[in-house]
This record gives structure tokens, sequence and C-alpha cells, in this order.
């Protein structure tokens, strides 16, 4: 099947529903799969076993599968939450690219995932802030598409966002929080792990900057400072 040019080997999966309250996809969420294989993660995203799937898969390849219509409600993001909406399935699409967690994302790979971005955010009107990692919606439970995906990359496209050059001079936990919930990250009062801050830093760092480590710094402030300022969150 062809799509707006974009051709798609469909292995359709039984694993999804109706979209609650009518509601249509404004978010991107990106995954990588975490399996030895594409057809691996296929089968697992096609077994009603497990329970789970997203509306497409990016071989490393570049081959593209389609599993679930683009009008129904995948099971991909659990219980995650971004800007406030604590239903993500019902409000996103879903994207599973097959990589292990550790290993860089090939070029056809690449270039069809961004193919893909431009066709489904055209389609839908969704804004390059709310396509997503897993890790952002879902703080201390997931990490993927993980530090090797190439956010900047999309972000030059449009088809993401990144930090600008602005410098903070301030460590302000608070403040850093704020930021982070004004963009769009779980606030504390919806957050069910052991460790909130450390969860919601190790989020952005995985995002824009996955060589940060220590305690919070002047950098980590600049992104969240930046990127909340200029893509603050709105229904």
């Amino acid at each position: 099947m062809t799509l707006q040019g974009l051709h798609i080997d469909w292995v359709p999966s039984n694993n999804f529903g109706e979209r609650r309250r009518g509601q249509v996809p404004e978010l991107v969420v990106i995954h990588y799969t975490a399996m030895e294989s594409a057809k691996s993660a296929i089968d697992r995203l096609c077994s009603e076993e497990h329970e789970v799937s997203a509306h497409y898969l990016a071989d490393n390849s570049g081959r593209l599968v389609g599993l679930v219509d683009e009008g129904m409600r995948a099971w991909h993001a659990g219980s995650g939450m971004w800007g406030g909406l604590e239903d993500v399935n019902s409000r996103s699409i879903g994207i599973e690219i097959a990589n292990p967690g550790e290993e860089p994302f090939p070029a056809k790979q690449m270039l069809v995932i961004e193919q893909l971005l431009r066709s489904v955010i055209k389609r839908w009107r969704i804004r390059p802030e709310r396509v997503i990692a897993h890790s952002d919606c879902a703080l201390g439970r997931k990490h993927d598409p993980g530090p090797r995906f190439d956010w900047r990359r999309l972000a030059v496209q449009g088809l993401s966002v990144w930090p600008g050059r602005d410098r903070s001079r301030e460590v302000n936990h608070d403040r850093f929080v704020e930021a982070a919930v004004r963009f769009g990250y779980q606030p504390a009062d919806h957050y069910a792990g052991s460790d909130y801050f450390a969860d919601l830093l190790a989020a952005v760092r995985l995002r824009f900057r996955p060589w940060g480590s220590g305690p919070l710094d002047e950098r980590d402030m600049s992104v969240i400072l930046d990127i909340s300022k200029r893509y603050p969150y709105s229904a």
C-alpha cells in the first residue's frame, strides 16, 4: 500500500480499539522495540496474548510496516501522560523502531521515519513539539527510543523540537520542575514512582542531552527553560 508516496507493508494487529470520547491524534510517540529482530517485534505487536501494538514499525532496512489504522487506538503508551493528558493512546500515533536500544539508527531507517512523520504531521496537523519520546510520557518506566536517537536531526526538519543556545546561570530544582511540566512532562501529583525529581531529570536528559550526568546543573536548566518558553503545552 502507498500512502502519500510512502510504501507501507501491512501486517494487521488485532490489538486496538476505538479512540475514546471522539479523540483524534495530537501526539506522536516514538519507541524502540528492544528486541532481537523486527520480526520478533511484529510478532509481539500482533500477539493477542501480549496486548500491545503500535500504528507503525520501521525496521533497520528502511521497510515500513503498518499494524493499526491511524484512526484507531493502538496500545503503545500504557499509562503514559503528557501535557496533562492521561489517555495518551487515544490522542496519539505510535511508531516503533526496530532497535535493541543501544545501537545507532541506520540512515535508511531514519529516512523512512522522517517520511512517515511528515505524512502524519500533515495529515493530523500535529505540532512539532508534540512529537515525543516514550520516555517523555512514561517517567521512570520507559527509556525509548534511547540515547542514540537523533532528535536534533528531526528538529532541523521541523519534525520535532530542540533547545536553543540560551544559557542559564541558575540551578533551581523548583523552577526546573515548573518548566518541565509547562513543556508537557508529568507533574509530581500524577507520579507513582519513588523519586520524581530523579526520573524527571533523567527523562529530560535522555531527550535533550543524553551525555549529561550528576546533579542538576546550569546546562539542564538552560535546556528546560528554553524549550518550555518556546513550546509550552497548551490544549
